[in-house]
């Protein structure tokens, strides 16, 4: 079995490589996971792809068959068909979510890059796509309900990233029609944490003048959350855990990824030590956010403050019957990783993208 993995080198794809890299060396967990071996005596192997590759000596990006694409170019797309040529499986994790100040060049990857990998996939004969959408691709929602994946995908239209992800939507939608034999899957996870990622996060969301070492480092007095910001996060080795069971069993349709229990204003508040100020009203916060944004004293647009404020909380119950999935850590435990991360600027020099913050 050749599985594909396109955005190889950023926080979900390397712990994506890390669990098929596992996968593969063990018979037994491929056959735990669902995966039928009876007609495989090939085993596993593994196509990455990124727009800059990563040091391939070092674990997990060695011993891979490797291409440097830029997946929102029309070489792109002739490229990936050639990489993809022979793909049982592709997994498209590839996503730009900086420089947020120049949507054109975010949605040329982020939605003319999934539009290519689409076409490449058709034409190359893949036998079965698996696309990361996202919480964010959700209509807003009320946070006292949870939301299985029929709730609508139109996406927070004050947000570019929702907006993106509520295009990608679309066009796997229009890749189902066209392609009705060829099982697609699009997995929608909550906020995606790992300590090795800390740099990456700090670097994308906040970062070189605010201090990362107050994030849990030295209590806070006050923290100013407004009631509405309940979200949903997971461990990377889990949501790795999730793609890799979707394409063991060639499953498809949409699946929630989040972990136990939701991060209320009062438990993001306590694991970063402070108080929270209650009654702080979103309107306000989207306002402090959109300032410092605008002067460039950090890297969160309001748009993120919307999406925090109206994304639905996930109903992940499909995730456990089909695929048979659990995460392994909880999301307190996932935040209080990245929270290390980011305060110890901890990343992987082998990938562009999680360079620590020492190599920055």
């Amino acid at each position: 079995m050749r599985i594909a993995v396109i955005g190889a080198t950023g926080n979900v794809g390397t712990a994506l490589l890390t669990r098929l890299q596992g996968a593969a060396r063990d018979r037994e967990s491929i056959q735990r996971s669902g995966y039928d071996t009876s007609e495989d005596t090939g085993g596993i192997s593994l196509t990455a792809i990124a727009r800059t590759l990563p040091d391939t000596g070092e674990a997990p990006y060695d011993g891979i068959d490797w291409h440097a694409i830029d997946i929102g170019t029309d070489e792109g797309r002739d490229a990936l068909t050639r990489a993809l040529d022979g793909v049982d499986a592709v997994v498209h994790l590839a996503w730009a979510i900086q420089p947020n100040r120049d949507e054109a060049f975010m949605h040329r990857t982020n939605v003319t890059g999934t539009a290519n990998v689409l076409a490449a996939a058709g034409t190359a004969g893949v036998r079965h796509v698996v696309c990361a959408s996202s919480v964010g691709a959700y209509s807003p929602s009320g946070k006292e309900t949870r939301r299985d994946e029929s709730w609508p995908t139109g996406g927070i239209g004050t947000s570019h990233y929702s907006r993106h992800k509520a295009e990608q939507e679309r066009l796997l939608d229009s890749f189902e029609a066209e392609y009705p034999e060829i099982p697609v899957a699009r997995l929608r996870p909550g906020l995606i944490f790992q300590g090795g990622a800390g740099s990456e996060i700090g670097r994308y969301f906040l970062g070189p003048l605010v201090p990362k070492i107050v994030l849990g480092g030295i209590p806070l007095p006050l923290l100013p959350i407004p009631r509405a910001f309940v979200f949903q996060a997971v461990h990377a080795d889990d949501v790795a855990d999730a793609y890799w069971r979707v394409v063991a069993r060639r499953a498809s349709g949409a699946f929630n990824i989040a972990a136990e229990p939701e991060l209320t204003p009062e438990r993001v508040a306590d694991l970063l030590g402070a108080r929270r100020v209650t009654g702080f009203p979103v309107r306000v916060l989207r306002w402090i956010v959109g300032l410092s944004w605008g002067l460039g004293v950090q890297r969160t647009d309001p748009g993120w403050i919307d999406m925090a404020s109206q994304c639905p909380v996930m109903d992940t119950s499909r995730a456990r019957s089909v695929l048979g999935w659990e995460a392994r850590h909880s999301s307190r435990e996932a935040m209080a990783e990245v929270l290390s991360g980011l305060r110890g600027g901890w990343g992987r020099s082998a990938s562009p993208k999680l360079y620590p913050r020492s190599a920055a």
